[in-house]
């Protein structure tokens, strides 16, 4: 009995390590299943299905937002041009006027006696020069008789030729007088609206120093003083000439649209009037200036604006959306597109400006690629997509 219970343990002893391996191998080949299994369930996993957006061309007319500052459109100095004190005062300052409104009175008294003296220095050269006609005419008959001499004829003619000179120079003086006269009521020279008075009544005005009474100037339009770098004016210029742009303004004068700092734009529309022929050394800009309607007097001189310029049309533009373009680490402009295997693929882009809610793409796409435009944060290159819907 001893025997067979020392076999039966050394039996034992040989038989677990051989069950324990046969354990083992099953889970082995479990184990190896499982993961065959998941493999080809991975790989046929489904696509995720997309939405995309084909690239297209269309014709998208291109502006451009200058900073500028308005001027008058007319600027007038009202200064006094004879000497005197003034007398009166006949504008509200602030306010509107007109070309042609008096302004201001100067003491005439002075310049209405040297018109009367004027008047009375005329009278007296015409009546000379009318005495010294008729003899002048008596003379010439009796110088052909003999009965006066030559020299006596001709003191006479000359006599009528001084007279007649005379009534030439007192003619100026009259008309001098008179314009001097005319000058003691201060006028307004434009139209516009005309700031404080710079003298007051009682105050005496030089002719000789110009004295400055007032200053006028027209609002209604305006001017609009731009700068542009020189560099973009030599851009527009070589984008024109090769046809990349097309003129929107068939040859006339580039519409303009201001818009005022609390964002709203201006109702009238100005036009773009010339640009200069020299470039500003310390700043590299040169200076547009636009005209505008000024109405409703929105615009002062002196304040600053935006104004937005039709630079031309471009006909085979490619605007893509803003939440649809990325930035990758260098902070390159990127889309996420799907190929013609239908896998997702990073496109490095081109944009030189914004066009609304769009960016303008110049490089790095071409019609008929299409841009998956939702799942933006669950795909990534190379992952396999069902494109669904095509906007």
């Amino acid at each position: 009995m001893k025997l067979k219970a020392h076999s039966l343990s050394s039996l034992l002893k040989l038989s677990l390590p051989l069950i324990a391996l046969g354990l083992l191998g099953g889970c082995s080949h479990e184990d190896d299943h499982a993961d065959a299994a998941a493999a080809e369930s991975g790989a046929k996993a489904p696509a995720l299905p997309v939405d995309v957006m084909l690239v297209k061309t269309e014709p998208v007319t291109l502006y451009r937002e200058l900073p500028g500052r308005t001027s008058a459109y007319r600027v007038a100095q009202v200064r006094a041009r004879v000497d005197g004190i003034v007398e009166e005062r006949l504008f509200e300052e602030g306010s509107d006027v007109a070309a042609g409104d008096v302004l201001f009175k100067i003491d005439p008294a002075p310049y209405q006696a040297q018109l009367d003296s004027a008047k009375a220095a005329l009278a007296r050269a015409r009546a000379g020069y009318q005495a010294a006609k008729l003899q002048a005419e008596r003379f010439e008959k009796l110088v052909q008789t003999n009965a006066i001499s030559q020299q006596d004829y001709d003191d006479a003619v000359a006599a009528e030729q001084t007279l007649k000179a005379e009534i030439a120079a007192a003619r100026a003086a009259l008309d001098a007088a008179t314009i001097d006269l005319g000058y003691t009521e201060v006028t307004a020279p434009i139209s516009g609206r005309i700031g404080p008075a710079e003298v007051t009544e009682g105050a005496y005005v030089q002719k000789a120093t110009a004295t400055l009474l007032a200053t006028i100037q027209q609002i209604d339009p305006l001017y609009i003083d731009l700068r542009e770098s020189a560099e973009e004016v030599l851009r527009l210029k070589a984008a024109l000439e090769s046809g990349k742009l097309r003129r929107t303004d068939d040859g006339g004068s580039a519409a303009v649209d201001v818009i005022l700092d609390n964002g709203r734009t201006l109702p009238q529309t100005g036009s773009l009037q010339f640009s200069d022929v020299t470039v500003n050394t310390s700043t590299g800009t040169v200076t547009l200036r636009a005209i505008v309607p000024n109405p409703d007097n929105n615009l002062l001189p002196g304040m600053f604006v935006r104004a937005r310029i039709a630079e031309g049309t471009d006909d085979t533009a490619i605007l893509v959306p803003h939440s649809l373009v990325r930035r990758n680490s260098q902070g390159k402009p990127y889309l996420l597109l799907a190929n013609a295997e239908n896998m997702i693929e990073q496109r490095v882009i081109e944009t030189t400006r914004s066009v609304g809610n769009a960016w303008l793409v110049t490089g790095g796409l071409k019609p008929g690629e299409r841009i998956v435009t939702n799942h933006q944060q669950a795909i990534r290159p190379g992952m396999p997509v069902q494109v669904q819907n095509a906007e």
